[in-house]
């Protein structure tokens, strides 16, 4: 079965002439096509780049992206990001780090619909497109590293590739440039015949574990031209990419520090669903889910993600997260959800996006940590107990401190997120599964062109008002995710109550939709708790956990000890108010009484820091004076409720945010008996 879901956007059609030159022709509408047969149909369908627009906070976020590093890393990072670079055709650097830019550079600049920054992507996707040679192959050929001139072994990897190929599908989805066809054919036939005798771990072992985004990419393009080959060379790829259903299902891999790296980990935990689109074994499906509970049990983290500095670490909120992991994740579970319309991995995205991204990164998006830690006290230039230390600046805020990796991969974070706000769906109607601001064009066949906009402070607000706009009276189905947390949910239809339902579905409102109605999704917050590494908790409502807002004085360093690459100055974080809380216990349905939701401000246009915090809970805690700094961090953990443990006889009163507006916090609490 082949769905086809037509999309009225103003796309510029390619023509190939005589001599392989392109020449742009008038502009017309064009099919977006869903599954083509054997790959099974997916419930939702990606909708092309630029179709999606934010608005509010999100909105916000984009543009600080565009003003800040994102924006400008080729002037603020030219060792890597100038023309010397190899895949601008010169001496320099030919890994990842140019790629990854442009993969959140461009869905950021198309999305913004901004000329400046499409005309920054412009050099690097014409380099790759003019780059191929004979034999398919495209991209850098000179074995250059990351210093120009410095040659190193590993000519033709196929790592590097993979992002620059999510490039390509991207800018395909916002242009309709047909030569991104004719490249990926002949790369992709030229992958099948050398993969035979140069398999994916020949170079380097990044390859191997993250061949999922290659076979996304292939799978792309089949339902595009319907080449038989691309079959082929998915279970090729599928066959060398290392086994992460077997990994997940019959292993304790998860549960071994130091079994993985934590964005390999991150990446490929959605190869077994890409790959399950072509065979839809009910193994995949269980692989993935497992994967997903093992992290949280083993190594999970009040965040939403877990211990990863770099190889996998465990549950002690002290060990770091990368940021390279929070980006990858999301774009994972944006991938496994278009799959599968499974709300859980909805929940999921949004605890990463509203949680672990937003503190990771300064306002102004100048910045940025390579690790977090769900409980960080200190953000400073010391050697901790990390899997690996980068001159021990790793929690430092700064362009380039731990490793650059996350400097060139973090910008794919937020506009990836924009672009999975809303989809088409499978049965020809449109679907809004993750929830922020934005609006969106779309056109379900037929000459029906639908526009909707999405009002909403969510994930801080518990209303969120959809206004549907179809171009003439017509039915289609409308798919609204209940999150898990939502103990139930009101859907309301033009002011009445339509329907309640309980969370952890998806809603269908299937009804004759004119210009102008209104559906109102209430989803009212509660608050819950979690419990985490040494029976800690952690306070959480919605989608968004909540931290002990710590005072902090921030240190700007100059960089005279590491070599230019690791940044000529980063900031150092040090706490101004006590942190050493723990919580009271109480039975889970005095919840409410012991945790105060206050609203303290309006939802600004940026929520993201402890100043503009919307919302607060009051609570009591307790302190603990033996849980004190060591080695710069934390020290260890009291277990919650261990008996007869030492805690200052008054209670105190404590603030807790959104941890997504912390910079310094406690996340993860011991629990005391009152």
């Amino acid at each position: 079965m082949k769905i086809n879901v037509t999309f009225h956007l103003l796309l510029a059609s390619f023509a190939l002439t005589a001599v392989g030159q392109v020449k742009t022709t008038k502009v017309q509408p064009v099919t977006y096509a869903g599954s083509r047969a054997p790959l099974r149909p997916n419930p939702y369908i990606e909708l092309p780049l630029g179709a999606i627009k934010p608005q509010g906070w999100l909105k916000e976020m984009l543009i600080r992206q565009k003003n800040g590093a994102t924006g400008k890393l080729d002037e603020l990072y030219p060792l890597v990001m100038n023309n010397r670079n190899g895949w601008l055709g010169g001496d320099g650097d030919q890994w990842e780090r140019g790629p990854y830019w442009i993969d959140g550079l461009l869905p950021l600049a198309y999305i913004l619909d901004d000329q400046g920054l499409i005309a920054k992507t412009k050099p690097w996707v014409e380099w790759a497109l003019n780059s191929q040679q004979p034999d398919g192959y495209f991209g850098p050929s000179k074995d250059y590293g990351p210093e120009p001139g410095i040659q190193r072994d590993n000519s033709r990897d196929w790592w590097p590739k993979m992002v620059m190929l999510k490039i390509l599908k991207q800018y395909y989805s916002a242009t309709g440039d047909q030569r991104v066809i004719k490249l990926m054919t002949n790369y992709f036939k030229y992958q099948l015949n050398e993969l035979h005798k140069k398999p994916l771990d020949h170079w380097t072992f990044w390859a191997r574990y993250r061949g999922g985004d290659n076979l996304m990419v292939v799978y792309w393009l089949y339902n595009l031209t319907g080449d038989k080959f691309l079959l082929d060379l998915g279970d090729l790829i599928h066959k060398q990419t290392f086994d992460y259903t077997n990994g997940f299902l019959s292993t304790d891999m998860l549960t071994k520090p130091g079994s993985i790296h934590c964005v390999n980990l991150a990446q490929g935990i959605k190869e077994p669903l890409i790959y399950y689109q072509h065979h839809p074994d009910q193994k995949y499906l269980n692989a993935t889910k497992k994967g997903f509970a093992d992290i949280r049990k083993y190594n999970g983290m009040a965040h939403g993600l877990y211990g990863g500095d770099e190889a996998l670490h465990g549950n002690n909120p002290t060990q770091g997260s990368e940021l390279c992991s929070a980006v990858e994740m999301m774009f994972s579970l944006e991938s496994i959800l278009e799959i599968t319309g499974d709300v859980a991995y909805a929940d999921q995205l949004e605890k990463v996006a509203f949680n672990a991204l937003p503190t990771q990164v300064s306002d102004d998006f100048m910045t940025r940590q390579y690790f977090q830690q769900a409980n960080q006290v200190m953000a400073t230039r010391h050697t901790r107990n990390f899997d690996v230390n980068h001159h021990g600046t790793d929690l430092c805020f700064g362009l380039l401190s731990g490793y650059p990796c996350c400097t060139s991969n973090m910008h794919q974070g937020w506009p990836k997120f924009v672009q999975n706000l809303w989809y088409a769906t499978a049965d020809k109607g449109i679907a809004a599964l993750a929830y922020s601001p934005s609006e969106a064009k779309m056109s379900l066949g037929n000459g029906l062109d639908v526009a909707v906009k999405e009002e909403t402070g969510y994930p801080f607000e518990e209303t969120i008002r959809f206004t549907i706009s179809p171009s003439k009276t017509a039915s289609f189905p409308f798919h609204l995710r209940m999150p898990a947390w939502c103990k139930k949910g009101t859907v309301k239809i033009n002011g009445k109550v339509w329907k309640e339902e309980v969370g952890n579905q998806v809603v269908k409102i299937t009804r004759e939709w004119k210009s102008g109605d209104v559906v109102e999704l209430e989803l009212p917050m509660h608050i819950f708790k979690n419990n985490w590494y040494e029976n800690s908790m952690s306070v959480e409502r919605g989608p968004i956990t909540y931290a002990l807002k710590v005072g902090d004085k921030i240190t700007p360093v100059k960089n005279d000890k590491d070599p230019i690459e690791y940044g000529a100055t980063y900031n150092e974080l040090h706490p101004t108010t006590p942190w050493n809380y723990a919580l009271i216990q109480v039975p889970e349905n005095k919840l409410d009484d012991q945790y105060k939701i206050e609203k303290v401000k309006p939802v600004s246009d940026f929520p993201w820091n402890p100043d503009n915090a919307p919302l607060q809970i009051k609570t009591k805690g307790r302190r603990i004076p033996s849980w004190g700094i060591y080695n710069e961090m934390t020290g260890p953990i009291p277990y919650s409720l261990t008996y007869q443990l030492e805690t200052a006889n008054e209670l105190e009163d404590i603030t807790l945010i959104p941890y997504g507006c912390t910079n310094l916090r406690i996340s993860q609490f011991p629990v005391v008996r009152k």
